[in-house]
C-alpha cells in the first residue's frame, strides 16, 4: 500500500526507515520530511498543520495508511479530519490527544482514576499561583499546561525563582498560549524512564523501555531541550516495575480514557519516575517520543505497519511485540547554542560513512538540501546517531565512535549519554 508519514524530525525519519522494511509498504511519502527522510520516502511540501491539504494528498495518491508523528497535528485534530473523509490513519483523535495537549487534564485524570503521580495544583491566575508558592516546599515544578516543544517545565529552587518562572510562563508568555494555565506539582526524586505503548482503544502493549537526557549540557546541566540523547533498555525498569506499571498505570490509563469517552488509539508515551515510594507518572505524550523512537525502533523485530493496522482495527491483543536483546544508544548532534540561539545552513559531511554499516543509524532531525544538492543543517537538533551493541556499554561506544563519522560547523553534543548505566 502507499503510506504517508506526517512530520519532519528524527522521530519521523526513524518511523520512515522502519516502515520501509515492511512487506506491506509500497510507495512511502513524508510531509514535509527532511533531507535524510528523502532516502526512504518522497518528501512533499505540505506542512504538518495543513490538514485539508494533507487529506487531499492522501486521497489523490491512494494512501492506504497515514502515520502522524508529531504532537501539534494530533492535538489539533488531524486524525478527525482524515477519519471524516474515510481515510485510514494511525494516531489518537483530538479528544484523546488532549492527554498531552493539556497537562491539567492529564493530572486530573490521574487523580480521578488513582493513577500514581505527583501531588499538584492548577492555576489560571498568576497572582493566585504566586500566593500559593509562598507556602510551598522547594524545589517545586512549574509546567505550562499546553504544548511547549518539551521545554515548558521549570524546576525552581526557591520562591524568587518560582515567581520569575510564573512571570516567564503566564505573564511574558514565553510558550504562548501553553502558559495560560499552569500546573504546580511536587518535585519527585528518582530515575526517569520512558515507555512507549501501542494502543488500540482497549488494549495496550508497551514497547522496550528507554531513558532520555533532557538537559543541554553534560552532567544534566543547562536548559531543558527536546532531548540530547537516549538509550534502551533502561536497566532500572525491572520486570517487577514493568508488571506494577502494567496494572497500575498502563491498563488504568486506557480504561480511564475509555470511561471518559476518549478511546486512545495510537502511541501513548508514558514518562515515569521511579521514586522510593514506587513508580509514578511524570507526563503523558500522545505520540512516539523523540529521540526515544531512535533507540526503540532499531530494536523492534515486528513489521511496524502490521502493528499500526492492528491498533486501528482493535486487534492489538493478537500482536506479540518482540525486541532484540541488543541495547541501543542515540547521541544527538545539535547546533551549538541550542535550545536558545543557533545558526543554520552549514554543510554536513561524512553522511556516506553510514552506508552498509549494520547496527549504525544516522537519523536526520533538522536537515535540508541546498540548491546544489548538499545536505545542510536546518534546526537545533540536526542528527541522531544511534548504534546497537551487545551491552549498553558497547552500544554507547559504538554511538560515540559513529558521531565522528559526520561533521558540520557548530556541531555540538553531550559526551555523557548513557554514562550512568554502562556498568549494568
Amino acid at each position: 500500500m502507499n503510506i504517508l508519514i506526517i512530520g519532519s524530525g528524527g522521530r519521523e525519519h526513524a518511523i520512515a526507515w522502519k516502515v520501509a522494511q515492511s512487506k506491506k509498504a509500497d510507495k512511502i511519502y513524508c510531509a514535509p520530511g527532511n533531507a535524510g527522510i528523502s532516502e526512504v520516502a518522497e518528501c512533499v511540501p505540505i506542512t504538518a498543520m495543513e490538514f485539508d491539504k494533507l487529506a487531499d494528498f492522501a486521497e489523490s495518491h491512494d494512501i492506504g495508511l497515514t502515520i502522524v508523528g508529531m504532537d501539534d497535528p494530533l492535538v489539533g485534530g488531524v486524525v478527525d479530519v482524515f477519519e471524516k473523509r474515510g481515510l485510514r490513519v494511525f494516531g489518537p483523535r483530538k479528544n484523546a490527544a488532549i492527554i498531552e495537549g493539556s497537562k491539567a487534564f492529564s493530572k486530573e485524570l490521574m487523580k480521578k482514576y488513582d493513577i500514581p503521580t505527583a501531588a499538584f495544583e492548577t492555576f489560571t491566575d498568576a497572582d493566585k499561583a504566586i500566593e500559593y508558592l509562598k507556602g510551598a516546599k522547594y524545589p517545586i515544578v512549574l509546567k505550562a499546561d499546553g504544548l511547549a516543544l518539551g521545554k515548558g517545565v521549570l524546576i525552581v529552587q526557591n520562591f524568587d525563582e518560582a515567581k520569575d518562572g510564573i512571570k516567564e510562563l503566564m505573564i511574558d508568555k514565553k510558550f504562548g498560549a501553553a502558559g495560560n494555565e499552569i500546573v504546580i506539582e511536587e518535585f519527585l526524586t528518582g530515575r526517569e524512564v520512558s515507555v512507549l505503548c501501542f494502543c488500540d482503544g482497549t488494549n495496550i502493549k508497551p514497547m522496550a523501555s528507554a531513558q532520555d537526557h533532557k538537559r543541554a549540557k553534560d552532567g544534566d546541566q543547562g536548559l531543558n531541550t527536546g532531548g540530547m540523547g537516549n538509550f534502551s533498555p533502561s536497566p532500572f525498569y525491572t520486570d517487577e516495575i514493568a508488571s506494577f506499571c502494567m496494572e497500575n498505570v498502563y491498563k488504568k490509563t486506557m480504561a480511564a480514557m475509555k470511561q471518559e469517552g476518549r478511546d486512545f488509539v495510537g502511541v501513548l508515551f508514558v514518562g515515569l519516575i521511579l521514586t522510593p515510594e514506587g513508580p509514578k507518572v511524570l507526563e503523558y505524550n500522545c505520540r512516539f517520543g523523540d529521540p526515544e523512537t531512535q533507540v526503540v525502533l532499531p530494536r523492534m523485530e515486528n513489521d511496524i505497519v502490521e502493528v499500526f493496522e492492528a491498533c486501528i482495527d482493535g486487534k492489538l491483543d493478537q500482536v506479540d511485540l518482540k525486541f532484540k536483546r541488543e541495547a541501543c544508544v542515540c547521541v544527538v548532534l545539535a547546533s551549538d547554542g541550542y535550545p536558545v540561539k543557533y545558526e543554520k545552513g552549514f554543510e554536513i559531511t561524512g553522511l556516506e560513512n553510514f552506508k552498509g554499516k549494520e547496527g549504525y543509524y544516522c537519523f536526520h532531525a533538522g536537515t535540508k538540501f541546498s540548491e546544489d544538492g548538499k545536505v545542510l543543517t536546518n534546526g537545533g537538533r540536526v542528527l541522531g546517531i544511534s548504534a546497537l551493541g551487545e551491552t549498553l556499554r558497547e552500544a554507547r561506544e559504538n554511538a560515540y565512535k559513529a558521531v565522528e563519522w559526520v561533521n558540520f560547523d557548530n556541531k555540538y553534543m553531550r559526551h555523557d549519554i548513557a554514562n550512568a548505566v554502562i556498568n549494568y
